[in-house]
């Protein structure tokens, strides 16, 4: 399979400069629009800010212990490494690589996809 080439798009200088709730997400923007970044097991995820389910807020969810991130409204389940729902409604929750480097924080976007479509 090929692999897909990426535009790195900046949405922050340094970890500080995002506010984490107690449950390890942050809302910032990419492009104008509200993402969600997540902390777990010291690994970090960008995902979309609303479940594509019924548009609960991303951000007022949590992680669950195994690591999957949990809708705030109906408890529904996807997975933070590939955006599956795992609770088996067959919803799929938009997210994006993240690259940690030395002059900030990137979101990876398809190159095909620069227009954000999926917004």
């Amino acid at each position: 399979m090929a692999t897909k080439e990426l535009i790195w798009e900046k949405v922050a200088n340094t970890k500080e400069e995002l506010v984490f709730a107690e449950n390890n997400i942050a809302v910032t923007e990419l492009n104008g629009k509200k993402i969600c970044i997540g902390i777990f097991n010291n690994e970090m995820f960008a995902f979309g800010y609303s479940c594509p389910h019924a548009g609960g807020i991303l951000a007022n969810g949590n992680f669950d212990s195994l690591g999957n991130i949990v809708c705030p409204i109906h408890r529904f389940k996807f997975c933070a490494h590939n955006g599956r729902n795992l609770s088996g409604e067959g919803y799929y929750l938009q997210h994006w690589p993240v690259a940690i480097k030395k002059d900030g924080i990137f979101i990876g976007i398809e190159k095909s996809k620069t227009w954000f479509p999926w917004f």
